[in-house]
């Protein structure tokens, strides 16, 4: 996958099992929202929704370049951008 491209070619295979914990650790709070929202009735409102908490998570962590985790208006932009909403 390096040699082809589609992969980083930094990007290096771990076979720690600890290291799998961080990636369980940010999914915690997806669960506990899912749960609230007693399950979705579609495939298309569960991907919608549960792309929106993703988003609204990469956006509070600062993950999101050109978009700090302080500027609201920026924030509201690329919101709408993603998911096609009128501001």
């Amino acid at each position: 996958m390096k040699k082809s491209g589609e992969l980083w070619r930094f990007a290096k295979l771990r076979q720690v099992k600890f290291l799998n914990n961080i990636i369980e650790q940010d999914h915690r709070r997806i669960k506990r929202l899912v749960r609230s929202g007693l399950g979705f009735k579609s495939f298309t409102s569960a991907s919608q929704t549960l792309f929106g908490y993703e988003a609204m998570a990469m956006i509070r962590k600062g993950q999101v370049a050109g978009v700090p985790p302080n500027d609201m208006g920026a924030q509201r932009d690329l919101i709408a951008t993603l998911f096609g909403a009128a501001t």
